[in-house]
């Protein structure tokens, strides 16, 4: 299951709280504040060019701005 953003970010520890197995978790956001407070034990901070560490402000043109910086990682 991969969380993308604030909103999937809490999909993923909603998830994990309610104690769901056999899957693997991934959280990716732009905020690495919010990424510190996530459960998932996978997590990937992107668009630090784009967003200096920060939130894309729920602006749907930076999220992709910094999937697009870190697409290379996201494929790994």
């Amino acid at each position: 299951v991969i969380g993308v953003g604030g909103c999937g970010g809490n999909a993923v520890d909603h998830m994990i709280e309610k104690g769901m197995t056999g899957v693997e978790f991934i959280a990716i956001n732009t905020d690495a504040q919010a990424l510190r407070r996530n459960r998932a034990p996978v997590q990937l901070q992107i668009g630090n060019s784009a967003t200096k560490g920060l939130g894309a402000g729920g602006k749907p043109e930076i999220g992709r701005e910094a999937a697009l910086e870190d697409r290379e990682r996201i494929a790994e």
